[in-house]
């Protein structure tokens, strides 16, 4: 089982629930309809990997940047930011057919994430991307369609969110194929003041 720190404890999700289609431009850029009722779907915990991998059983990834929130308590104690990895082309076809996305969103190694950080209480964060030094994408809370608060009450009107249990909120646009041996880097801002930043080294 695979684990995630914050403020000294290991946590070890149950879970990850995604929130696909939250940034307006991300949704105009793969040409998706925007959505009536909020969309959410789930990573299982050996979705989580500390290595960028560019390609999975010979199938192409991309990148999505995401903010993400670890859950205690019900609540939304952490924040970090995240990768959520993607089987573009395979996710295209199973749309295409109605199909779920698991096999193209859930597979071993999907999910990458930086470590966590208290939340602020007013959860206004914004956060960037940069491959290779060259800014990607950028994200901003007050971009998002569904807030933070708005997705867990959404997810736990259905669902219990279990201690260590992760929320990704979604990509903003700018998303894109992972290139081997590039360097990717993230930075959270919180209202101009750093929270934290990582780098990975795509495989």
């Amino acid at each position: 089982m695979q684990s995630v720190k914050w403020n000294k404890e290991v946590f070890t999700p149950s879970k990850i629930i995604c929130v696909g289609r939250n940034y307006a431009a991300h949704i105009a850029e793969l040409n998706n309809e925007t959505p009536t009722n909020m969309v959410l779907f789930a990573k299982p915990n050996s979705a989580i990997t500390d290595s960028l991998n560019s390609e999975h059983l010979g199938e192409a990834l991309h990148y999505e940047t995401e903010l993400c929130f670890l859950v205690k308590d019900k609540q939304l104690a952490a924040v970090a930011l995240g990768l959520d990895l993607t089987k573009r082309g395979l996710q295209s076809t199973l749309k295409e057919k109605g199909l779920p996305w698991e096999r193209a969103k859930a597979f071993n190694g999907s999910a990458l994430f930086t470590e966590f950080v208290a939340v602020n209480a007013s959860c206004h964060y914004q956060f960037s991307l940069k491959i290779d030094g060259i800014d990607t994408q950028l994200g901003d809370t007050r971009l998002m369609l569904h807030n933070a608060e708005q997705i867990l009450a959404e997810i736990s009107d259905f669902m219990d969110l279990e201690d260590g249990d992760i929320i990704m909120t979604g990509t903003p646009e700018g998303v894109g194929k992972v290139v081997a041996n590039s360097s990717f880097a993230v930075t959270l801002m919180d209202d101009q003041q750093e929270l934290l930043s990582h780098q990975w080294q795509a495989l």
